[in-house]
């Protein structure tokens, strides 16, 4: 008698596909709705800023000054860590969403940044909050997508419930 397939985690991608509409959707918005290098437009004042900045580089701004290689180094990292999650997500239990929630934001949000970088050569941000006074580096929704996806990850890791182990 063969074994029925297991049902896989690839299913979870629905939620990296949303990610990846809401993300363009909201860099759309601040493109049309704000201007770059404007005022910041305080939505909570002292804590949360619409501010329209473009990145060439990858998390807080990082190698945003070198000559454009970097372009392509991230496009290609992007790619690479998001065939690799899918492949974990194959390789996953469908009924394990605490692996299967964070690897489709990871995925969602590095998909998100790359259509950014293979159509405009730079990443749009547009979220400014603050911590204190203290201005934290202007972020996007695909940023927030991969953030969450990867402390959940890590906290899922953690904290997840101890197997059954076959005996």
């Amino acid at each position: 008698m063969t074994e029925r397939p297991r049902p896989n985690a690839l299913s979870w991608l629905w939620l990296a596909a949303a990610m990846i509409v809401l993300d363009q959707l909201t860099k759309w918005w601040a493109l049309t709705a704000l201007q770059p290098a404007e005022t910041p437009h305080p939505v909570i004042p002292g804590l949360l800023n619409w501010t329209l900045t473009f990145n060439t580089g990858a998390a807080f701004s990082f190698l945003a000054d070198s000559a454009g290689w970097q372009r392509w180094f991230f496009a290609l990292l992007a790619v690479g860590i998001s065939v690799a999650l899918s492949v974990w997500l194959a390789r996953t239990p469908r009924r394990d969403w605490r692996t299967a929630l964070p690897l489709a934001l990871i995925v969602g949000g590095a998909l998100g940044n790359l259509i950014d970088r293979l159509h405009a050569a730079k990443v749009t941000d547009f979220i400014q909050v603050f911590i204190g006074s203290y201005p934290f580096p202007v972020f996007n929704v695909a940023d927030s997508a991969i953030s969450v996806g990867a402390v959940a990850l890590i906290v899922f890791s953690l904290f997840a419930p101890p197997t059954k182990s076959a005996a």
